[in-house]
């Protein structure tokens, strides 16, 4: 038996016996800060060059992002160019805040202010480690210690804002990271934020954000939330902070984190797009802003051309979007299972018939379409997909409304062709089975030639005549009748060269493209002679030579005669 899990020490919550998050519900979207430039960024294998994160950048920018941390000038060259190109070259929105990060050290905070020189709106974001672990192994100190650190820092970073803001005017604004929050003992939490708010005077009017990260993802997520609430009623002078949340998703709750955290108080939300970040990464900011949109919620950033955006990511990071990725995986709104496929088919036909102004399609949390995808690829045909799949597929693709009752037959087919060969078909491939099987039936009865006039009898009733020339057996047989309608014409006609006991139970037609050039198609319902259901398809420019068409079409299928090489019945 495997036994390693005694060394791990559980996480202590917090006493919040009267916590007031569970019952909050998100009704707006918080401040939201991308920091895909410097802590995605700083995960990568190989890290993005200048003409990349410029790019992504500009990425971000589009996507809506007012706050974008741009990475952490003062640890190195490459750092600090992306930071003084930015600035160099008027690229940055002025209603864009860039953020820079740095550790609370002298130097480094020096360094930092070199770099962000000439800019409009800067955050300046310093951190140090606050955690009870890191505090024992890594510092060898005391909290006292730790928040002499962060005081000094804090003490720098006001003394060169005030030079800077004198000189230039710049817009430069604080947020502190007692980092390693998640593994924090809350009290010291507070603590050692209150001694930066201290240094920094913060005010109603000019906030400072204090940035609570869950650098490594501890606890399930109602745990994490106890900690933001408890921090947030603790916390002296709470209107004049921003509660700013940083979830990793060590433990892959990195969303849910976030969402109870913005529950339980907090205003901001940093994170990366599709998770990027150290080791399992940030908190997915786009996974978030659209599970506010599926709730009617405005996130305020615009994910309406989620390819194109995952195709900037993926060539700028060199990571790989996962298939099964929520709202931007190749597969996320794609259904295999025939269930499936029933409901959401169903659904799309349900919006159509009733124009309803609300998304409710099952198995789909949003519309495809509101992230830039189309409805192709949302019903796709394997050996688990049902007997609406295909017909899906007919009417989504290809403009074919295939009767309901007619589903069981064509799914059949479809799921045959699937078994032999072994996977997916692609919808040409589906289309090509609906031809073979319906357009191109032309045996053993194929009708060559045939035309349609009316003409009022003695009694001054309209009558329907049939001409045409049917070939089977070898031969052409010249066939007519008259009728009360083109059907009716049509079934009589057949009876004179011996086709009959067929009996017609009904029919449906609709334009296949719109326009002038649209053509009918008719879908013909027939009972064979030994009592078997058939369908047959019949297209033409004019819907009575379509229903025709469906006719001979199905009793093509009923027929159980054989072809003889040259293609004919014998």
């Amino acid at each position: 038996m495997y036994e390693g899990f005694h060394k791990y020490i559980p996480f202590q919550p917090v006493p919040l016996p009267d916590r007031t998050w569970p019952d909050k519900v998100i009704t707006k979207a918080p401040i939201w800060c991308s920091v895909d430039l410097r802590d995605g960024n700083q995960a990568l294998i190989d890290p993005m060059n200048l003409e990349e994160k410029l790019r992504f950048f500009q990425t971000l920018v589009d996507i809506g992002f007012k706050e974008i941390e741009i990475g952490f000038p003062s640890s190195s060259e490459t750092e600090y160019e992306i930071c003084r190109t930015l600035i160099d070259r008027n690229l940055i929105p002025d209603d864009v805040t860039i953020q820079v990060l740095v550790q609370a050290r002298p130097h480094l905070i020096k360094k930092t202010f070199e770099a962000i020189q000439g800019a409009k709106n800067v955050i300046v974001h310093f951190y140090n480690s606050t955690s009870t672990l890191q505090r024992k192994v890594v510092f060898k100190t005391d909290m006292q210690g730790v928040i002499d650190i962060a005081v000094n820092g804090a003490k720098l970073i006001k003394e060169l804002t005030d030079e800077e803001v004198a000189r230039t005017g710049m817009n430069i604004r604080y947020e502190y990271s007692p980092e390693s929050f998640s593994g924090t003992e809350m009290d010291n939490a507070v603590a050692i934020c209150e001694a930066v708010m201290d240094v920094l005077q913060p005010t109603p009017e000019n906030k400072l954000i204090l940035n609570l990260p869950n650098t490594v993802e501890m606890s399930t997520p109602n745990h994490h939330a106890d900690q933001i609430e408890y921090f947030c009623r603790h916390i002296k002078n709470r209107d004049s902070v921003i509660i700013s949340l940083h979830p990793h998703n060590d433990r892959g709750t990195a969303t849910a984190a976030t969402e109870l955290g913005l529950l339980a108080g907090a205003e901001r939300v940093e994170g990366t797009l599709f998770g990027n970040g150290e080791r399992t990464g940030n908190a997915d900011i786009m996974n978030v802003a659209m599970n506010m949109y599926s709730q009617g919620v405005d996130p305020e950033l615009d994910f309406s051309n989620i390819r194109e955006i995952r195709e900037i990511y993926e060539k700028c990071t060199r990571m790989k979007v996962h298939d099964r990725h929520p709202y931007a995986g190749n597969l996320v709104f794609t259904a295999f299972s025939g269930s499936h496929q029933d409901a959401i088919k169903k659904g799309i036909d349900y919006m159509r018939e009733h124009d309803t102004q609300y998304w409710e399609v099952p198995y789909l949390p949003i519309d495809p379409a509101d992230v830039g995808r189309k409805y192709e690829p949302i019903i796709r045909i394997n050996s688990q997909s049902g007997k609406g799949g295909a017909a899906f597929i007919m009417q989504q693709s290809f403009g074919y409304e295939l009767p309901k009752a007619m589903h069981p037959e064509f799914g059949a087919m479809v799921k045959a062709a699937c078994d032999e060969a072994g996977r997916e078909l692609l919808p040409n491939e589906i289309f090509d089975i609906f031809r073979a099987h319906y357009l191109d039936v032309k045996y053993p009865y194929n009708l060559k030639k045939y035309k349609l006039y009316e003409e009022n009898d003695t009694e001054g009733e309209t009558v329907v005549h049939f001409e045409g020339n049917l070939r089977f057996r070898h031969e052409d047989h010249l066939i007519s009748a008259a009728g009360n309608g083109p059907i009716d014409a049509f079934f009589k006609a057949l009876r004179t060269v011996g086709i009959h006991d067929y009996k017609f139970v009904t029919y449906r037609e609709h334009a296949v493209s719109e326009g002038a050039d649209s053509k009918a198609i008719s879908y013909i319902q027939l009972t064979a002679p030994d009592g078997r259901t058939v369908f047959g398809v019949g297209m033409d420019g004019n819907i009575s030579l379509a229903s025709i068409k469906g006719i001979i079409c199905a009793i093509n299928r009923a027929c159980s005669e054989q072809k003889d090489p040259e293609g004919e019945a014998k």
